[in-house]
């Protein structure tokens, strides 16, 4: 035998690895994933050459060895298992395993472990450390605003700057920004800034789970590849991934400076709203016309929703506001507010607006750190 494990811990090891496995492969390996015995434990490694995802369990190891099986037969198989030890042979031909779980008996072909690519090791460079629910939530708040689209390389990714001890994430895909800065325990030997695909930084976001461990970022020199290293308890896992490169936007500069409005509202009643016009809004281009209007004689102001599609119809929502300036029009596209809105939680959000053609600016009132940026839709009034 060479290893024996439970049908628990391989089964949630192999869902850590999976989202890291290649889907479309020009190299087929990198549909597999790697196993390997490493200090009396199975380490499992998947790869799509883009991001490498590594997680070790508990494993009782009768000798050395590495081989590699299709991640999606392996997992699916293991997953219909029962919830028992699960004993695991090397078979040298063909390459490949063969498992016994309770009655269940399966064998299955892979290949030889030299052929997988070999997992970049970041041993030398700037290391941080993160809480791992502060790490979380930035990621939440900003991921959504990268481009999804390679047209721009550089914007599919998130900036983070380390200055001090300030941690800053950005994003932005040429219509919005996103922006956190949250402050560290200790600060960083030297202050740096590099480019995290935005697709890696959700796997960390996924990763880290409710786990209220501490996440290690380490950069190499010069900055080409990171790697996070999350653990807790018997929970570790690596994901090693490529920097992008190139210049981010100087996004400070994209900030408005000042704003002629400020409407403070509660934000479930700004995101009912939003959604109520984003269905007529579906079919008008995705526009929503959002009415901001002062109180009068001192009593509360208020925010007006508007939608509207020439073939279906129209729809105005309306809820009361703190209002500090003129009244003021705008215009934006429903999913980006949607989008927004959807990961501040509750509590307060302020509004800031100057014309209907400057940018709408979104910040939480019980979030000092964090900053979005809205760019206007033109619209006629």
């Amino acid at each position: 035998m060479w290893i024996t494990c439970l049908q628990e811990n391989l089964s949630r090891g192999l869902g850590v690895v999976g989202r890291a496995v290649a889907t479309r492969a020009t190299l087929p390996v990198t549909q597999n994933v790697l196993l390997t015995t490493d200090q009396s434990r199975l380490k499992l490694t998947a790869t799509n050459l883009e991001i490498a995802i590594s997680t070790w369990i508990g494993a009782q190891i009768d000798h050395e060895g590495s081989v590699t099986i299709p991640a999606r037969l392996l997992t699916e198989f293991v997953n219909q298992l029962p919830d028992e030890k699960i004993e695991i042979d090397l078979v040298d031909s063909p390459k490949g395993v063969a498992l016994e779980c309770a009655r269940f008996k399966a064998s299955m072909n892979g290949t030889d472990a030299e052929e997988f690519p070999p997992i970049p090791t970041v041993n030398d460079g700037t290391t941080v450390t993160v809480p791992a629910d502060v790490l979380r939530g930035a990621i939440e708040r900003v991921a959504f605003a990268a481009a999804t689209e390679d047209s721009r390389p550089v914007l599919t990714g998130i900036k983070v700057e380390l200055t001090g001890n300030k941690l800053t994430l950005a994003a932005a895909d040429g219509f919005r920004l996103g922006v956190e800065t949250v402050e560290l325990a200790t600060e960083v030997e030297e202050d740096m800034g590099f480019i995290v695909p935005a697709r890696t930084m959700q796997e960390v976001q996924r990763l880290i789970g409710d786990r209220a461990s501490d996440v290690t970022i380490t950069v190499t020199e010069p900055a080409s590849q990171v790697l996070f290293k999350i653990s807790d308890n018997e929970y570790e896992v690596e994901i090693v991934s490529q920097l992008v490169q190139g210049a981010f936007p100087d996004y400070e500069k994209l900030i408005p400076a000042s704003a002629g409005t400020t409407a403070t509202v509660k934000l479930q009643d700004f995101l009912q709203a939003t959604r109520a016009a984003s269905i007529f809004a579906r079919d008008g281009s995705g526009i929503v016309r959002l009415i901001v209007s002062p109180g009068e004689d001192g009593g509360p102001g208020k925010v007006k929703v508007e939608s509207r599609a020439e073939e279906i119809g129209d729809n105005e929502g309306e809820f009361d506001a703190t209002i500090d300036g003129d009244e003021a029009k705008v215009a934006f596209d429903s999913r980006y507010l949607l989008d927004v809105l959807g990961v501040l939680g509750n509590g307060t959000v302020t509004l800031e607006t100057t014309t209907p053609s400057s940018p709408g600016v979104i910040r939480a009132t019980d979030r000092d750190g964090y900053t979005h940026v809205v760019m206007p839709m033109f619209v006629q009034w």
